[in-house]
């Protein structure tokens, strides 16, 4: 009887951790639209509340420093919106989208909002780059391909699996089997400039070697993982610029199967009172 309790009382456990992800979801695509492509100051309280924690150097934290933001931007040309994938962990939502409005050209961009318990958005971290002008060497475009998610059982798992290869292979440097993580049979590849398979990441990684460029990455500063998918977002360098790199990959079979990123310098120069850091 005891073990049949254990059992139910974590089956409603997760089925109610479930919930709280879905609401979350919706939440966040909610603020959104409402907030940054609507520029409705009066829906920010309905969304976000303090001590709001802001990671992107356009404003400073706190909810009345994103009002003053929100209200500034009505002067302008406003936002844009386009969701491609959405996925939670915890406490935790994770976008990947297009964003217009914060440059002369779109963004590719990856959002993460972190809610308190009464399911209000307390923190943001973002990562932003223009869309590339043309597909890469094999088709891909920054935010295509696939968008089901599944395995949810695998979550832990493929989390744990990630984080171990970017720490092996990324962070400490080791000379690891990327066949023990990426399968080389399939190897799909969104980044502008790489092509599909480990050839294709091979061919770059010596592209970057033959010009002295390193890539480094130093620490994971944030991850969230549903199922099949993962975002992981470091901080590390490229060249001599310091970097901040969000990773999305997509797992089969224990496996990578497919990887999204966005690659950008962190944030410089005169930065916001207070301003937290980029993790």
């Amino acid at each position: 009887m005891k073990k049949l309790t254990a059992i139910v009382t974590l089956t409603l456990a997760s089925t109610v951790a479930s919930a709280d992800v879905a609401t979350n979801k919706q939440t966040a695509l909610n603020a959104i639209n409402d907030v940054f492509v609507g520029l409705i100051t009066d829906k920010i309280d309905d969304y976000f509340a303090d001590p709001y924690i802001q990671h992107n150097p356009i404003a400073e934290s706190g909810v009345e420093s994103l009002k003053g933001l929100i209200a500034n931007a009505k002067a302008g040309p406003g936002f844009g919106f386009e969701n491609h994938r959405i996925i939670g962990e915890g406490d935790l939502v994770a976008l990947h989208s297009i964003w217009t409005g914060f440059g002369p050209k779109p963004q590719a961009a990856f959002d993460i909002y972190r809610f308190d318990s009464d399911g209000k958005i307390v923190e943001h971290w973002d990562n932003l780059i223009p869309i590339a002008d043309k597909p890469n060497p094999s088709g891909r475009t920054q935010v295509d391909g696939a968008t089901e998610i599944s395995d949810l059982d695998q979550t832990a798992a493929n989390k744990a699996k990630v984080e171990e290869f970017i720490t092996r292979a990324l962070i400490k440097g080791e000379k690891v089997d990327y066949t023990m993580y990426i399968n080389p049979a399939q190897y799909l590849q969104h980044n502008p400039e790489v092509a599909d398979g480990l050839d294709g990441f091979g061919a770059f990684m010596a592209e970057l070697g033959k010009n002295n460029i390193k890539m480094i990455y130093k620490k994971i500063g944030v991850t969230v993982a549903e199922g099949n998918f993962v975002l992981t977002g470091s901080e590390g360098s490229f060249g001599d610029k310091p970097t901040a790199y969000y990773d999305l990959f997509r797992l089969e079979d224990g496996l990578i199967v497919e990887h999204w990123d966005v690659i950008a310098d962190m944030p410089s120069g005169k930065l916001p009172k207070g301003y937290p850091g980029k993790f």
